[in-house]
């Protein structure tokens, strides 16, 4: 079996045996890959986003236009305007190019947080982590338990290489990301990301001022670690 049928299948498999179930968009080529599968089988599978307040004006132009597409709503998680302004007011809206600390406590603000709100009374969660992303990914699962938030996640990318992921998206024509053309290669929050140069790794552009080691927002280190 092919990878592109396997991921079809699994995602099959996860609509029948993991009700509901959700798919984490952040808009990226690999969520769009799993954002066209589970659309053109009409699989009973949420799309969501976490809309951050920190998002590239072009992220949230392409959701609108994903949405057109598709004929879907993407759900929108936003973080709790009592959390963010407490973070503003105390440390600065810029404090997370200051310290990792200081960063991660802004993406716990802006991302996992509303992630477990997204997540509460769901079965299962689908995500576009690939093995090849990065040093930190390399022993991703295709099917592993979320022990934190106590439901199943999956990761039918995990094993595909990304000349696999842009082989897809060009064969189905599936709508792409307009700042891959800037030269990015992961996009996240817009301080937060920046394009990268032919012979850096893809994720080098998030967080580009941490070492490797420390490039996860949170939304998965617990899995990785584990």
């Amino acid at each position: 079996m092919n990878r592109e049928a396997g991921a079809r299948d699994l995602l099959a498999r996860i609509a029948r045996h993991s009700h509901p179930a959700v798919l984490a968009s952040s808009l990226q080529a690999e969520d769009m890959v799993l954002t066209d599968l589970v659309a053109r089988a009409r699989l009973p599978i949420g799309v969501f986003m976490l809309d951050t307040g920190r998002l590239h004006g072009d992220t949230l132009a392409f959701a609108a236009r994903v949405e057109a597409h598709y004929g879907i709503a993407i759900e929108r998680w936003q973080p709790q305007p009592e959390a963010v302004s407490d973070y503003v007011l105390r440390l600065g809206r810029d404090a997370f190019y200051q310290s990792v600390e200081l960063r991660q406590q802004c993406c716990a603000m802006r991302k996992v947080e509303p992630l477990a709100r997204a997540l509460a009374g769901k079965q299962a969660w689908i995500t576009g982590l690939r093995r090849e992303q990065a040093a930190s990914r390399t022993a991703i699962a295709i099917e592993e338990p979320d022990a934190v938030r106590g439901l199943k996640k999956f990761n039918p990318l995990a094993d595909w290489s990304e000349a696999e992921v842009w082989s897809y998206l060009r064969r189905h024509d599936v709508p792409v990301h307009p700042l891959y053309e800037q030269g990015y290669r992961s996009i996240g929050c817009a301080p937060c990301t920046r394009p990268v140069a032919a012979n850096e790794d893809a994720r080098a552009g998030r967080w580009w001022w941490e070492t490797a080691e420390k490039k996860e927002c949170g939304l998965h280190r617990h899995e990785i670690r584990a």
